[in-house]
């Protein structure tokens, strides 16, 4: 055939050809989905705080595959959410009983424990720590409180990028823990529809350099920022009261919801995503989550290995806002969230 004659392609070539792409399309496909990230959450039922707690979040732990010995001699941070504590409302806030039992775990396992927190709403941390109950619980084990609003910080780059901040103020106890254990209130939210681990990490943000409630942040997006926060930061756990939780008008004006479920996790995407499934929301509409997918972790359920209980017999539709932006939560087959 000439330089200037027409190509000719006969039908047979064409659809070898398209044959060939489609089998290498489906084998990169296949690959892909092999080397994606895979984790494990660990979900206990018919939770007490006066129950064996301490039991369960160890069995959680090992469950996951987090061998807590590791972190002998070592320091762990506890950042449970104080965000707003009321007397009135004690499930807003993580219940005092699982943070002494958390921190029972790792203080048998040889690790020096403390708790820390920078509530987003309360300037004053001592009169949130008496709200809540904290301070009691934390007298009464000897445990030290590191108030994170007011610590000294070291800069931080932002290892996200999904907002346009080159960095973030950490505090110390956070910049020198071996470990962060996000123990999070299982919440609804008014404007990212659910609040769990990753969100609770919120509050390792100083309010000294960044405002209250964090105004900076917000400013910068809430889901972009919740992905950059747990992006650059070191290590981290979750272990979820989700006992009694919050739903409707959460983080701060929500209803109880009782559930009567922990939850444990050395992925925090991964948790939030099955929390998310466990309040009969899509977790794939959840903004951070979604930025999160595959890159911090996974969040299809295809993708998270269930330890402990199955979710699907212990979802309960949880309550929330009829506002636009949480309208996709609520989209898709199942939910019977009205």
């Amino acid at each position: 055939m000439s330089a200037d004659a027409p190509l000719q392609l006969d039908r047979r070539a064409l659809l070898a050809g398209g044959a060939a792409a489609a089998a290498g399309l489906a084998a990169w496909t296949a690959a892909r989905r092999a080397f994606a990230p895979r984790a494990a959450v660990f979900v206990a039922r018919d939770q007490r705080y006066d129950g064996p707690l301490e039991q369960t979040i160890r069995d959680g732990l090992t469950a996951v595959g987090v061998d807590v010995t590791q972190f002998r001699g070592k320091r762990v941070l506890l950042k449970p959410n104080l965000v707003e504590p009321s007397r009135e409302i004690p499930h807003m806030t993580t219940h005092p009983a699982m943070i002494l039992a958390a921190a029972a775990v790792f203080r048998r396992a040889g690790a020096a424990v403390t708790v820390g927190e920078g509530p987003g709403h309360v300037r004053d941390s001592e009169m949130a720590l008496a709200e809540s109950g904290v301070a009691d619980a934390l007298d009464s084990a000897n445990l030290r409180f590191a108030d994170l609003n007011y610590e000294e910080t070291a800069w931080v780059k932002n290892a996200g990028r999904a907002s346009d901040l080159e960095g973030f103020h950490f505090p110390r106890s956070v910049v020198e823990a071996d470990l962060i254990v996000s123990l999070p209130k299982l919440k609804t939210h008014h404007w990212v529809g659910v609040t769990c681990a990753m969100k609770n990490l919120y509050g390792v943000i100083p309010g000294i350099k960044y405002g209250w409630p964090k105004n900076v942040l917000h400013h910068h997006g809430i889901p972009q920022t919740v992905y950059d926060i747990n992006a650059s930061l070191a290590r981290t756990v979750a272990i979820v009261d989700g006992i009694d939780c919050m739903e409707g008008d959460g983080p701060i004006m929500g209803s109880l919801k009782r559930m009567g479920l922990i939850l444990v996790g050395d992925n925090l995407p991964a948790v939030d995503a099955t929390a998310s499934r466990l309040m009969d929301l899509a977790p794939e509409a959840v903004t951070y989550l979604h930025l999160a997918a595959d890159r911090l972790g996974p969040i299809a359920d295809d993708r998270i290995e269930q330890r402990g209980e199955a979710w699907r017999p212990l979802a309960s539709p949880f309550q929330i806002l009829d506002k636009p932006h949480l309208n996709a939560l609520r989209q898709r087959p199942g939910v019977r969230v009205s």
